[in-house]
């Protein structure tokens, strides 16, 4: 992090230039935090461009970074609603920032390594058609490793599923802008498991639904990607989720078994493959 950055900002909407909701085309915002992370960021921002849904703001939110990741956003002045770069203290602050930036009725985190795929925002919006009471909306990711192994990831959202491990795929999901006005903003205590504990808050009151399709291409990686994020999970669904202690205690366990096997799961897999 950067102590001396001069706060840089830029998009459409500095021209004036506001998209606003209709009863037939939600606004849906796309946040994307980012840090250094210009080998990305184009084809993070082509891929919300890319989509067919006529509705869309993206909001970027860079914690001042040194790497050209702001030419790069400069380039993309004329076709993003908004970024600004200032140093952060994280991703999740990065979010809180991002979401006194946004108009959307919907709102959803892309990771500046993650695209969406074609039709992903509109399939969402019509998810939430078919859904109107739903506050939350998920689907299946495509997680891509380094090695070329990918696989899908993201289950359908219910309580018994999720005070246990966050079986939703939070990249690219969906958040009705109402469930921020009842829950607040994402608590940065945590480096790895806000987003889950964000959502534990809502306890079995969430309403969510679900696509078995696939919305995003996610690289494997990240703070989220790594043991710390157990340790952080078992703390939410204690603290926030009310989970039995031993019970947590037990599932951590069992979840960090088989984070450690992940690299022979890959192999098995690939072999199955062939």
């Amino acid at each position: 992090m950067q102590t001396n950055h001069e706060t840089k900002s830029g998009g459409m909407r500095m021209n004036g230039v506001q998209p606003e909701s209709s009863a037939d085309r939600p606004l849906v915002t796309v946040v994307t935090a980012v840090f250094n992370g210009r080998p990305y960021l184009a084809g993070c921002l082509e891929s919300v461009l890319r989509q067919d849904y006529p509705n869309i703001e993206h909001v970027i939110l860079d914690g001042g970074s040194d790497d050209g990741t702001v030419d790069v956003l400069r380039q993309y002045d004329d076709r993003i609603a908004f970024w600004k770069s200032e140093p952060d203290k994280g991703v999740y602050d990065a979010w809180n920032k991002a979401l006194t930036e946004t108009c959307g009725e919907w709102i959803c985190f892309l990771g500046v390594d993650d695209e969406f795929l074609p039709g992903a925002i509109s399939s969402y919006i019509a998810l939430a058609t078919r859904n109107p009471q739903a506050e939350y909306l998920s689907s299946q990711v495509k997680w891509i490793h380094s090695s070329g192994y990918m696989r899908m990831m993201g289950k359908p959202w219910t309580w018994g599923r999720f005070r246990k491990w966050m079986c939703t795929a939070h990249v690219g999901s969906m958040h009705r802008r109402s469930l921020y006005d009842r829950l607040g903003a994402y608590d940065t205590s945590y480096r790895s498991a806000a987003d889950y504990e964000f959502l534990l808050r809502a306890r079995d009151e969430l309403k969510a639904a679900y696509m078995p399709i696939p919305t995003v291409i996610m690289r494997a990686g990240g703070v989220s990607d790594t043991a710390v994020s157990l340790e952080e999970t078992k703390r939410a669904k204690i603290s926030t989720g009310g989970r039995n202690k031993l019970l947590a205690e037990f599932e951590f366990y069992v979840t960090r078994a088989k984070f450690v096997l992940r690299p022979l799961r890959r192999a098995v897999d690939k072999l199955l493959a062939r």
